[in-house]
């Protein structure tokens, strides 16, 4: 294999992508919590078809995502189906990561937690999405503090969390504030004037032409150079002058090796991040149980993550009023840690526990009584709130012929935002034309409309339109000729304009596969996983009052 070929991880089906239908966003008041103005979005969904609704509005705007999928351990849990077999698995979040690394600002970056079971194929799966050379780290985190005595080989008491940037380049880490065990080591032996201090080698292996020199403790012991294959790390004039400035360290005795005095009062104000974050620092499994207790005693989440391990992040990647994405929301950890930290939020969560912890959590949270977690050492006391989304039904189904027809869930308004975001426009009804409905660019709209559209109605909009303004007119049915018939507007049917784009009619790409094939070459291979009626049923009630409803459909600037 030559030098130069890409090396690819391959599993059955993956070349089976599906083409997801980029659905509208329909908030519910009645499930929204706190300022009516906030930004944060908690929405209730298939994270897959989630993430394509939003791709359009925040594309390259989120500056860290953190994920906390299913390990495909093979266990059940309770609230995840965790034992997806492994192309399945493989292929799952691959089409959510790729999403996601579309939806990270240019200087954002992504932290995936993962247990051993596919850590290393989804390191190799990461460096394709994301690139190799945007590979930052793979952190491990003690997520246990003592050994399991009925492990049948070893005691698994860590996680893995993969970090990579979108453009490695341009991503800066933030420091870590400094803590009483980091000041801890900084003392005055010598009294010096300037306060307390630490020393350092000053030797180190790298070369270094002037780094080989003879040095004379103030004992009168003269030491000929650095230890065996070191060098000193600075030349022999600056280390004169650091001596002079009583900046060496020679021991109590003054007769050991060199070290540098650096003094607490002139290093940054924080500490660099290291790659191993123990359960003291961050916080462990049951300490994560026992603070998703305060929502929720009776069904106890299994697999959260503790609000000190999510602040880390944060504070390592983001600064106050950034955008943080969570789009297997669990427990709602990362949205209570982001907001009690100032900053903007979305979460996304299919499972019913969406209203039985997240929700109930996210409020105490806006209320300040959610006084566990982090809340103490950032001292919260609340404010803020969220906005409750659901996906709205699909725009196209079948009906008893085996046509497509449009979805009679949708109103017009729906039926409007719905076209917009299809047709890559921003929704955006203007309060004087009715048929501006939305836009692409500054002079360039989208108008859809159920009514069939006569001559005399094309005229009536043609009159109005400015001679550097182009339209796209969506309609059921019209006149033959309508469209070619002014060269600045284009005038086409639905559904027909919309058949071939994606996939109608599919509300779950969730985890919950069952009678999975084996056959590759089965066109089927890939399931589309079971009907959820009940959810098409509760949408369908709260599409009568969509009218009335936020519907998130635009294209942010």
């Amino acid at each position: 294999m030559s030098l130069n070929q890409k090396l690819e991880l391959t599993w059955i089906g993956k070349d089976i992508q599906p083409k997801l239908e980029p659905r509208i966003l329909i908030e519910d008041p009645d499930k929204s919590y706190g300022d009516r103005n906030t930004e944060n979005m908690l929405i209730f969904g298939d994270n897959l078809l989630a993430l394509k609704a939003l791709e359009q509005e925040f594309t390259g705007r989120i500056k860290c995502i953190f994920i906390d999928p299913p390990y495909n351990t093979g266990s059940a849990f309770t609230h995840y189906d965790d034992g997806l077999e492994h192309s399945l698995w493989l292929t799952m979040m691959r089409d959510r990561l790729e999403i996601l690394r579309r939806l990270l600002a240019d200087d954002g970056s992504i932290w995936i937690t993962i247990d051993d079971n596919e850590s290393h194929y989804l390191k190799v799966l990461c460096d394709e999405i994301f690139g190799r050379s945007n590979f930052v780290s793979n952190v491990i985190w003690q997520k246990r503090f003592s050994p399991n005595s009925t492990a049948i080989h070893l005691s698994d008491s860590h996680d893995h969390i993969l970090v990579y940037a979108k453009l490695k380049n341009l991503w800066k880490r933030n420091l870590l504030p400094r803590t009483e065990k980091a000041d801890s080591t900084y003392k005055n032996p010598d009294n010096d004037s300037r306060g307390l201090w630490t020393s350092s080698d000053l030797s180190a292996r790298n070369f270094y032409s002037l780094g080989q020199y003879p040095v004379t403790t103030p004992s009168g012991k003269e030491i000929p150079g650095p230890p065996p294959g070191r060098y000193w790390t600075i030349s022999k004039e600056k280390f004169l002058e650091l001596d002079s400035e009583n900046r060496i360290w020679w021991g109590a005795k003054g007769n050991n090796q060199p070290r540098f005095k650096r003094f607490l009062s002139e290093v940054r104000d924080g500490v660099v991040p290291q790659t191993v974050w123990g359960h003291d620092e961050v916080g462990h499994t049951q300490e994560a149980k026992k603070e998703t207790l305060a929502f929720n005693s009776e069904d106890v989440f299994t697999t959260p993550k503790p609000e000190r391990l999510i602040k880390r992040i944060v504070e390592i990647t983001t600064n106050p009023g950034d955008l943080i994405l969570d789009s297997f929301s669990g427990s709602g950890t990362t949205g209570a840690v982001a907001h009690k930290m100032g900053r903007k939020w979305i979460m996304v969560e299919l499972g019913e526990h969406c209203h039985t912890h997240i929700q109930p959590r996210l409020q105490k949270v806006c209320d300040g009584t959610d006084q566990g977690g982090i809340s103490k050492v950032v001292n919260w006391q609340g404010g803020g709130g969220f906005k409750y989304y659901y996906m709205a039904p699909s725009l196209l189904k079948k009906d008893c012929y085996d046509q497509w027809i449009i979805n009679e869930e949708y109103n017009q308004t729906m039926l409007a935002a719905a076209m917009a975001k299809h047709e890559n426009f921003c929704y955006s009804p203007d309060e004087v034309y009715y048929w501006k409905q939305g836009q692409s660019s500054e002079k360039d709209y989208i108008f859809t409309t159920t009514v069939h559209l006569t001559p005399e109605h094309l005229d009536r909009i043609h009159e109005e339109m400015q001679p550097d303004e182009s339209l796209l007119i969506c309609c059921k049915s019209h006149f033959e000729g309508a469209d070619g018939k002014y060269n600045n507007i284009t005038v086409k049917k639905i559904p027909s304009m919309l058949l071939g784009k994606c996939e109608f009619d599919r509300d779950d790409y969730s985890l919950n596969i069952v009678d999975m094939p084996r056959n590759p070459d089965d066109p089927e291979f890939v399931p589309s996983g079971p009907p959820v009626e009940e959810k098409k049923e509760e949408m369908a009630s709260k599409a009568e009052k969509a009218g009335q409803m936020n519907i998130f459909a635009g294209m942010g600037e």
